[in-house]
């Protein structure tokens, strides 16, 4: 610990905005602070702290996975020498008070939080620390890259002396290399940070003398290598970066689009390395991508119809929707553009419709819906374009289950009040229209529901009805031809005749001859 050293401060709490907000109260540098990281809960922190090292830990006291009290406790024991604030709410006074036997420095009510009772909390904690006890007249201290990095990704201006950064990067361009271990289970971040350093110092040491570099980690699970060389040497990084990549499994490497602006940093960060971060869910097998290593971009994807997928369920034709659905995720999964959480929230919607469709068409729908939820939680929690595609194939598959078994299963209630209501009214002047008002039904949705449900469509049924009606009366009674035809529906003679011959074979009068000749 040099005298010219800041007072390192991570800061944890499970509300992004909070801790932004913190980031911006004051200037940290200028006060003798800086923040070298932040978490989102007591689990995160304790992975930071070996890397980052800080003297001071902000924490919130009410956060998911592990909260603020059980992470004072830990650090106490662990590292006692790094000093603790505590952010709370009203009311949660019994937390802040067990958090003080186990020796915090001082707890600020987020109400109440502001710019000069930040400082003061910082001052008093940094006024326990032997080495920055005279922090609060300290005038000598110099912005680091760490802090400038951090500002910059931030979305910060950054004032610096342009001779003294020189003295640092030398060289005329920049580029940043990134690994990201957020998905990766079997990889620690400070070994992986440990063998990178070593390769690069080997790098500089041999083919690539001009080039220096920083490293830091910008959230968890991100290390960014922030590489300064001469543009003649870019392939060569390139190369240093492919073989890192086949060296370390199971982690996603990415390297930015050079630069030559030391302030172009933080849009860089954002809008090349951290967008091919993102590319990786959909290219899993890939460890290492740059702009160049990547497919050419397909146009944006069609919206799905939502509409045509309902309607062709509603009609009953499963292969045709779920044909549909499935070319639809073929082609979304080609736009590695699409933001991920959009790409998963598609998924999700999807499920969520499909069960309620089948629900109101009276399928039984227990299972799916008992396992939705699961699916949800594993679409949130997939790493890859490929494992959510599966998810969902998984799910249909189950939904075909479903539909199967009830296919199996007798008429329903709705067809058959249809039938029988047909079978009372058949010699009335029915139509589809009236029949879809009595039973408050769209007649479009009737006619589909009708035969989706039946052998045949609404007329068809309806002709076979009145058909056989009248086949009765021409054998056992003694109207005439033209007496049955209104007796039974028709109120036009010849058309009687035109679907009696079509459904029978023969013409009323032949129909009747044949069968008294039996």
């Amino acid at each position: 610990m040099t005298a010219g050293e800041l007072c390192r401060t991570i800061i944890v709490d499970d509300e992004m905005l909070i801790r932004q907000g913190i980031k911006h109260y004051i200037n940290w540098e200028q006060e003798g602070f800086m923040i070298v990281g932040e978490a989102a809960n007591g689990q995160e922190a304790l992975d930071l702290i070996e890397s980052a090292k800080p003297h001071i830990i902000i924490t919130d006291i009410v956060m998911p996975i592990m909260d603020g009290e059980e992470l004072t406790r830990i650090v106490k024991e662990k590292y006692p020498h790094i000093e603790v604030i505590i952010l709370s709410s009203f009311g949660e006074f019994d937390y802040v008070r067990s958090t003080f036997q186990n020796g915090v420095v001082d707890y600020i009510l987020k109400p109440k939080l502001n710019a000069e009772v930040l400082l003061k909390a910082l001052k008093t904690a940094a006024g326990r620390i032997p080495l920055f006890q005279t922090l609060i007249n300290r005038t000598d201290t110099v912005v680091p890259i760490e802090q400038m990095v951090n500002k910059l990704i931030s979305g910060y201006e950054v004032t610096y002396d342009a001779e003294s950064l020189k003295e640092i990067f030398p060289y005329s361009h920049y580029c940043l290399l990134g690994i990201d271990l957020k998905y990766s289970q079997s990889q620690n971040i400070r070994e992986v940070d440990a063998y990178i350093k070593t390769k690069m110092d080997d790098a500089c040491k041999g083919h690539l003398s001009q080039m220096v570099y920083e490293s830091f980690i910008i959230e968890p699970g991100i290390i960014v290598y922030l590489v300064n060389i001469m543009k003649s040497s870019l392939p060569e990084i390139l190369q240093l970066g492919s073989q890192l990549a086949t060296s370390i499994p199971g982690i996603s490497l990415a390297l930015s689009e050079e630069f030559t602006e030391f302030s172009q940093l933080g849009s860089l960060y954002k809008e090349s390395l951290l967008k091919l971060f993102n590319y990786r869910f959909y290219f899993p097998e890939k460890q290492f991508l740059t702009k160049q290593t990547l497919p050419y971009v397909p146009p944006k994807c069609e919206n799905f119809n939502l509409d045509r997928f309902t309607e062709e369920l509603k009609r009953k034709h499963f292969d045709l929707a779920f044909q549909y659905l499935q070319d639809h995720v073929k082609a979304l999964s080609a736009c590695y553009t699409t933001d991920i959480y959009e790409f998963k929230a598609f998924f999700g919607n999807i499920i969520f419709n499909i069960t309620i469709l089948l629900s109101n068409m009276r399928y039984d729908v227990t299972g799916l819906e008992n396992a939705k939820y699961s699916y949800f939680r594993s679409i949130d929690e997939a790493t890859s374009a490929i494992a959510t595609v599966e998810l969902m194939n998984r799910f249909i598959e189950e939904t075909k289950n479903c539909i199967f078994t009830v296919q199996s299963k007798p008429e329903d209630i709705n067809m058959k009040k249809l039938t029988e209501y047909i079978a009372e009214h058949f010699a009335e002047p029915l139509t589809l229209t009236g029949v879809a008002k009595h039973f408050h039904f769209n007649p479009s949705y009737l006619s589909s529901y009708f035969s989706s449900h039946n052998k045949e469509g609404f007329i068809e049924y309806l002709n076979k009805i009145r058909i056989e009606e009248a086949s009765k009366l021409l054998i056992e009674g003694t109207e005439s031809i033209s007496e049955i035809s209104g007796m039974v529906g028709y109120s036009d003679h010849s058309y009687f005749c035109k679907v009696f011959k079509k459904i029978k074979g023969l013409s009323p009068s032949q129909y009747k001859r044949k069968q008294k000749l039996r």
